[in-house]
């Protein structure tokens, strides 16, 4: 993430922020800038901004902001519990949101085009609810949102890591395979090379792993043992640890513990984020925390995650819809 600044009295302000705590300005963030402004006329706050939390800011009043705008579904209005979940996870999702704009992905909305994103966030509090990806939908269950509850599945599955922001950088990676190696294109054919035949049962696949389990050597060629169920899901893994690098990378830089340039070819950060990580991890254990990084990038997960580094920085995508 980038540091921002007040645009009234110059003090550090965070993505966050809808006010100012030096000078209480009223702020909030502008999608077309990707900044944060004055929210002054004609600018004016989302109408979800006491709903979802949302310090985005529109030009008509009662409309949705563009991060707003791509939610499909959302829990009943007498579901409070859902309702707080929903706050967390519309949180998540203006940053990942904001990710994708500082790469120039492509964000359109499925109710502009037939395939394009959209968001159901939904609570299995009340019906049973699969988080995934299908056609441009994103759906997640909000008990996701539940700290306890997530800290409980990551337990269970044996994950390393689980946090919102990385369920949503997962399943929009989907979402974007087919917009950067489209069926039928070289891009494809080399995603295939690297990750594996696309093409083979998913549900049989998916039957296996957690009947099976991972091959014990998965370290050596994929980022995570669930990666190792299905090609999709080692892109999906993949794409979800590139937003990750790409993002702590560019915060490291605004905030003076790193000077690489975060916005370059990742090949030239790859030893950046290692070094970073490591240090990353030294630090919470010396705080008695367990390590934000738990993973170790091998030279074969490096060469999928330039590869996907060279996709997003030279296009072409394609076309939802």
């Amino acid at each position: 993430m980038r540091l921002f600044s007040c645009p009234r009295c110059g003090a550090h302000v965070h993505f966050e922020n809808d006010r100012c705590l030096i000078c209480d300005a009223e702020l909030g963030l502008r999608w077309p800038l990707r900044e944060i402004v004055l929210a002054a006329d004609p600018l004016t706050r989302c109408v979800n901004a006491a709903l979802a939390g949302c310090n985005w800011l529109v030009e008509v009043p009662g409309e949705l902001c563009a991060s707003c705008h791509l939610t499909a579904t959302r829990p009943a209005d007498d579901d409070a519990a859902g309702l707080q979940e929903f706050r967390v996870a519309e949180a998540a999702k203006r940053w990942l949101l904001f990710e994708l704009g500082e790469l120039d992905l492509p964000i359109v909305s499925a109710a502009e085009v037939v395939d394009g994103l959209a968001f159901d966030l939904l609570s299995s509090k009340r019906e049973p609810v699969a988080t995934g990806h299908a056609d441009g939908l994103i759906t997640l269950d909000l008990a996701e949102a539940d700290s306890a509850h997530r800290e409980s599945v990551r337990r269970e599955l044996a994950e390393p890591y689980r946090t919102v922001l990385g369920h949503f950088r997962h399943e929009v990676g989907h979402y974007y395979q087919d917009l950067l190696a489209p069926e039928g294109s070289d891009a494809r054919n080399r995603c295939r090379a690297l990750f594996g035949d696309d093409r083979i049962d998913y549900e049989e696949a998916r039957q296996r792993y957690y009947a099976t389990g991972a091959n014990p050597a998965w370290r050596e060629r994929f980022v995570s043992a669930y990666a190792t169920m299905h090609p999709w899901e080692d892109w999906a893994e993949t794409f979800a640890h590139y937003l990750h690098i790409r993002d702590a990378l560019q915060t490291a830089s605004a905030y003076g513990l790193s000077s690489v340039d975060a916005g370059g070819p990742l090949t030239a950060l790859v030893a950046e984020w290692q070094q970073l990580s490591i240090s990353l991890n030294a630090m919470n254990r010396s705080l008695g925390l367990p390590d934000p990084y738990p993973f170790v990038l091998t030279a074969a997960v490096v060469e999928k995650l330039v590869f996907i580094d060279e996709l997003v920085r030279t296009g072409p995508f394609a076309v939802p819809g």
